[in-house]
């Protein structure tokens, strides 16, 4: 597994053409509370993928609600060799995943809903506190709710 993982973080870096709002060390983040938020029914694999391919298709770094359409439409592209081991349950979720992160509070599945609180609770970047009633996992809320977020607040300049 953290062989495919290092290998989609290294393909998806040496693409990326924005800035670091929504680049390598939030994906990082995004990765580490992925893993914070593991329970057994999460799958680990698709949590940590998510972490790098979800903003892969950003545009721009301000508002761009349909990346994450973009970021499930392309995935598709690397479903036959970067993703080829993935089952088709596996690249189902983290295709849903990157495609309802923009817009949807929670799924049910415990996977995605993993996915989604992963990108969440880095939103202290752009200068918003995590709010734990609109983290879609009990992990996640708890996190949101012990977590001092004043001293790593940065205001989210254009």
């Amino acid at each position: 597994m953290e062989a495919l993982v290092k290998e989609v973080r290294e393909f998806v870096i040496s693409r990326w053409r924005l800035g670091e709002l929504h680049g390598y060390r939030h994906w990082d983040r995004v990765y580490d509370n992925g893993r914070k938020l593991l329970t057994p029914e999460c799958n680990e694999l698709v949590v940590a993928l998510f972490a790098y391919v979800h903003d892969a298709c950003r545009q721009d770094d301000g508002f761009d609600l349909e990346h994450g359409v973009r970021s499930a439409q392309w995935i598709e592209t690397l479903r036959d060799n970067l993703l080829k081991s993935l089952t088709d349950d596996e690249f189902h979720m983290l295709q849903q995943a990157c495609l309802l992160h923009t817009t949807e509070h929670m799924t049910g599945n415990p996977t995605i809903d993993a996915c989604f609180d992963a990108d969440r609770l880095d939103l202290w970047r752009v200068g918003i506190t995590p709010d734990p009633d609109k983290l879609a996992t009990e992990k996640g809320k708890q996190i949101a709710r012990s977590t001092d977020y004043t001293s790593m607040l940065i205001p989210w300049k254009d």
